[in-house]
């Protein structure tokens, strides 16, 4: 391909809008990687490309092409190194995209080649002396140096999955060791000189090289030091495992001054980079120091606090004011608050805190993404409180109950803007709702009567606000919406704050609090119930069932609760005088619920949930309290869509509407199992609607019938019954059911499935039921020996298994390759077939019994180690059914004679296919020798038998590892091997696998040992077992 030619397809990759185009030329540029001339190509693109693309390309090209599982010979290497460095050090103004790129490749090769030798060096190693004379040169040639360092730092700490780990963390912890800290002390001496100088922020150049040297540091402070990445949903709960020999750097105050500095000296898109590098200082493991060295880094990281919050300008910046709330998050995380009181200006800093807290909630709009970590602080400062002995003041008795009235008002004071112009409302995110009054709970009872005196006063305030609005003559739609929105936020505040009971020190006058607060709940619920179905509040009545859920959780069910002084005002006001009645209170919610929102799902799913957490039946006397209850008689009565809409399956719902149903038929049959007994005919009494459903499916089946309406129907029906054999966990009870869905019905669900089997939407729910049918639960399949129900059953599920099997296409194999939970569920499936089905396996066509073996080779290197285990023992039946065919292929008895045609066709296949088993070879031998093996049982037995069936190829792999190592080491690689096979004898007894179990153990010990040393060309070790 000419130059001109690639440049034209670079444009269209990169530039072109046709899509039939970029496809074309990304073709022909995959093929350019796999070209022998693909080096030649790319030296021509760098060197007379006209285009950045052009140039970009090359560097893509060499990234992959240097980052092959089988590399490069290292003479090769080190000269694209090299000239690598030669061409972006003569060209140092290429796109900075381009030079990225360029850097990319010599870290990757870098990092693959760490350990390599050539001529007694460690050639790869001297990476900081050439970046070193790049930072003599131009300020271009200096921002080079540091990119090179940088993206070194990055790649060495990238986990590479194709790669076996262990050799990842080999070559990262070396790194580390060796030259990781000497990069991070020549960053910051870097920085200091930068910051030494006069800055002028319109010098790019600068600005570039300070940002540069900025991400150096991160990328030292993140690296993952132990082998154990922190998971980044985690954020706050991050400690950073600093080595200990970089005491000294942590230890001299000029380290933290230097980016406090930075922070105050740069502009925004820098100094958020600096607060990042902050927030790493402040996570450093709190073992690194010595008490009092401890208390004097805390003093500095606060006192540079005092600082940024006294000159807070930089801080109107989100990316900064992001970076600043981690950084005060990560300080409660790593310091305690014993510790934290003891600083020279706590006081003042704990005042400034809160003020920049309070400042912050009251600006609801502004990043609200970083509330969180605020939240967090003083979350943990508040829970800290009565394990601090030291006697200085906290102060937070004086500041928690500030900023618990911030979160409260500003919430409140954010509905009408969010009604009148608009906006985005908080109350949706509801997951960051949920987030954030978890924390405040705790904040929230820190001087609780503060807070409750709070709460009831804006209660009362909206309340008669709205009940004037509700019966004024001109009744004003706006400003009701925002009424409904401030009690929706106080009805989830009050549910917060009472469920904060169980997450602090509570008394009495605190229980009389909650009972303060929850009669006007309760006294809101009745209001909103009475409006239906006139006029609703989706809002509300979630905030409502959140509000109940937790007063569940903190006073209902508790025997200890019986007496709590929460219902002494609520027995006066509203007639609750206990538990009891508050359990009648929640059915009828429930009920009206499902009455009045059927259309409305999140409402119907959340009061479902809260059913269901009622019927769970813990304790057990609140359930038997529940059953009594007249709201629960009407539903195990009247579960139709008569009575409620969401049951109903009209076009007016959709499919995925339908889920809940499980949930409600779940909870409805649990509270019928407390009372049922044996009594057959209530329990044909409570089926009666689903009888009658599946009567009318039965009369749409006999006619000409309305195939959209049987779906629906036959869709609601399965997901119900799956709610109710979810909940018979009793062999009578279940038996009750088996005896009224097996004859009547089942046929029908068969029928479903032929006739719908391309539609999931109607084969999930049926297939579902039947898995739940037949889950052995509390041994309730268990039947009489004289009942033929446990083959009946059988029989149906085979039945329905194969219908849908027999009529759906096979998945490809890639979805087993991308899908964690298929591959769990097919490689077992493939062990229980190679068990016991080698006969139905050896029948298959080669082409399916080859994709069979691919599937099993490429499950061997899976990271799973359930997957690679069933994927071990599925080839250890393979190869042994094949070895003993061919030891028995003398002997042609009768009985015989079957299994040995069987075996033939496998003999005849692997004969044909020889590559099969002894690539499966060579992946095991690999994972033996080179990688973590976590199941070295599993890997050994199937091992056995390949090195018996292919003896010579074993001897060849054998041959070629030993050869690929130096001399001296050559005789004790050769005594492993021979330490490997010494005692096995040629057969697949048990004896003889575990007498190889114990050799391969050893063998993996001992081959580890003797290639443990600096300089093992491990690259072309890997390359012969690729």
């Amino acid at each position: 391909t000419s130059l001109a030619e690639l440049e034209v397809l670079c444009n269209q990759l990169y530039e072109g809008t046709d899509l039939a185009q970029r496809m074309q030329a990304e073709k022909v540029l995959l093929e350019l990687i796999d070209s022998p001339a693909c080096l030649s190509q790319c030296q021509l693109l760098l060197e007379q490309g006209t285009t950045s693309y052009a140039q970009l390309l090359a560097a893509t090209c060499l990234s992959k092409l240097v980052s092959r599982t089988t590399p490069l010979p290292i003479e090769q290497r080190i000269d694209i190194r090299n000239y690598i460095l030669n061409y972006v050090a003569s060209q140092p103004k290429l796109a900075p995209f381009v030079i990225q790129a360029l850097v990319q490749v010599i870290a990757k090769i870098t990092k693959l080649g760490w350990f390599e030798v050539q001529k007694d060096q460690l050639i790869f190693r001297d990476i900081i002396g050439d970046v070193k004379k790049f930072l003599q040169g131009t300020v271009d040639h200096y921002i080079i140096g540091v990119m090179i360092l940088s993206e070194l730092t990055q790649e060495m700490n990238l986990v590479d999955y194709s790669r076996p780990s262990a050799k990842h963390r080999k070559i990262a912890t070396s790194f580390r060791d060796t030259s990781l800290k000497d990069i991070l002390m020549l960053a910051c001496s870097l920085l200091k000189e930068l910051l030494a100088k006069p800055l002028n922020l319109q010098d790019q150049q600068q600005q570039s090289l300070a940002m540069h040297l900025l991400k150096l540091v991160l990328n030292c402070l993140n690296f993952d030091f132990i082998g154990n990445s922190a998971d980044e949903s985690a954020d706050d709960l991050c400690t950073v495992q600093i080595p200990t020999n970089w005491r000294t750097i942590f230890l001299e105050p000029e380290t933290l001054d230097l980016f406090f500095d930075l922070y105050h000296s740069f502009p925004p898109v820098l100094s958020q980079l600096a607060l990042s590098c902050l927030v790493q200082f402040a996570s450093t493991r709190r073992s690194l120091f010595s008490n009092p060295e401890r208390a004097k880094y805390l003093g500095n990281l606060i006192k540079g606090v005092k600082r940024i919050l006294e000159n807070p300008q930089g801080l109107s910046d989100p990316g900064n004011y992001h970076e600043f709330c981690r950084f005060l998050a990560r300080l409660k995380t790593n310091y305690q608050l014993g510790e934290l009181v003891m600083v020279k200006n706590y006081p003042e800093v704990i005042r400034l805190i809160a003020n920049f807290t309070i400042t912050s909630l009251q600006h609801w709009e502004f990043a609200p993404n970083s509330v969180h970590y605020l939240l967090t602080l003083w979350q943990r400062m508040v829970a800290s409180v009565p394990f601090v002995k030291s006697t200085e003041p906290h102060f937070l008795d004086t500041y928690a109950p500030e900023i618990t009235k911030a979160y409260i008002t500003s919430r409140l004071e954010s509905v009408p803007v969010v009604v009148r112009d608009g906006l985005e409302d908080p109350l949706d995110d509801i997951a960051t709702v949920f987030q954030q009054l978890e924390q405040l709970c705790t904040v929230s009872r820190c001087e609780y009567e503060k807070t409750c005196a709070l709460l009831v006063q804006l209660f009362d305030q909206n309340a008669q606000n709205y009940q004037k609005l509700l019966h004024s003559s001109s009744r004003n739609p706006l400003e009701i919406t925002v009424q409904e929105g401030c009690l929706a936020w106080l009805v989830y505040l009050v549910g917060t704050v009472v469920g904060g009971r169980l997450t602090y020190t509570s008394t009495d006058e605190h229980d009389a609090m909650d009972g303060e607060l929850s009669c006007r709940v309760f006294q809101l619920i009745s209001l909103m119930d009475a409006q239906l179905p006139r006029s609703s509040n989706e809002k509300v009545e979630l905030a409502i069932l959140w509000f109940l859920d937790q007063f569940r959780k903190t006073y209902v069910g508790d025997q200890l609760q019986r007496t709590s002084k929460v219902y002494a005002r609520m027995s006066e006001v509203l007639g609750i005088t206990d538990d009891n009645h508050v359990l009648e209170t929640f059915m009828g919610k429930i009920v009206t619920n499902l009455k009045c929102w059927g259309r409305c799902e999140p409402v119907i799913s959340r009061t479902l949930q809260f059913l269901n957490d009622l019927s769970v039946g813990y304790p057990l006397y609140y359930t038997l309290q529940l059953v009594k209850i007249d709201a629960v008689k009407f539903m195990l009565q009247n579960h139709t869509s008569k009575h409620f809409p969401f049951l109903g399956v009209n076009d007016n719902y959709s499919l995925s509407d339908l889920r809940c149903r499980t949930t409600f038929y779940t909870a409805l049959t649990r509270l019928l199992m407390v009372d049922l007994g044996e009594d057959e005919d209530e329990f044909e009494n409570f089926m009666l609607p689903l009888t009658v459903s599946f009567e009318t499916v039965t009369q749409i089946f006999n006619n000409r019938f309305k195939q959209e309406e049987a779906k629906r129907m036959l869709i609601g029906l399965a997901r119900d019954l799956r709610g109710i054999a979810f909940a018979l966990n009793t062999k009578t009870s279940y038996t009750m059911l088996f005896d009224w869905i097996y004859s009547a019905y089942l046929p029908i669900l068969q029928r479903a499935i032929e006739l719908w089997y391309r539609e999931a939407a109607c084969t999930t729910p049926i297939l579902k039921l039947m898995a739940e049918l037949l889950q052995n639960r509390s041994q309730r399949l268990n039947f009489d020996v004289s009942s033929p129900n446990g083959i009946l059953l059988f029989r149906e599920a085979s039945k329905m298994i194969c219908t849908y099997a027999h009529i759906s296409y096979f998945l490809s194999m890639f979805l087993f390759q991308q899908y964690r939970k298929l591959s769990q569920s097919y490689y077992p499936l493939l062990e229980c077939l190679t068990q016991d089905h080698m006969s139905f396996i050896t029948s298959l066509e080669p082409h399916v019994l080859m994709y069979i073996l691919t599937s099993i080779s490429e499950g061997l290197t899976a990271l799973d180690t359930i997957v690679s285990s069933s994927c071990c023992a599925s080839l250890d039946y393979i190869v042994t059914y094949l070895f003993k065919h061919i030891a028995k292929e003398g002997k042609k008895t009768l009985r015989c004679r079957e299994i040995s045609q069987d075996g033939q066709r496998l003999l005849h296949f692997m004969q044909q296919n020889p590559e099969v088993l002894q690539q499966m070879m060579s992946i095991l031998m690999n994972t033996i020798i080179f990688e973590d093996c976590r199941n070295q049982w599993s890997v050994s037995r199937p091992l056995l038998g390949l090195i018996l069936l292919n003896e010579k190829y074993f001897s060849e792999v054998r041959a070629s590892l030993i050869n690929s190592q130096p001399d001296n080491k050559r005789e004790v690689l050769n005594q492993c091997f021979r330490n490997l096979m010494e005692g096995v004898e040629q057969n697949l007894l048990v004896k003889n696998r575990d007498r190889f179990t114990q050799n391969m153990s050893v063998f993996r010990r001992d081959m580890a040992d003797a290639l443990r040393c600096e300089g093992s060309p491990e690259a072309s070790n890997l390359d012969m077992m690729s």
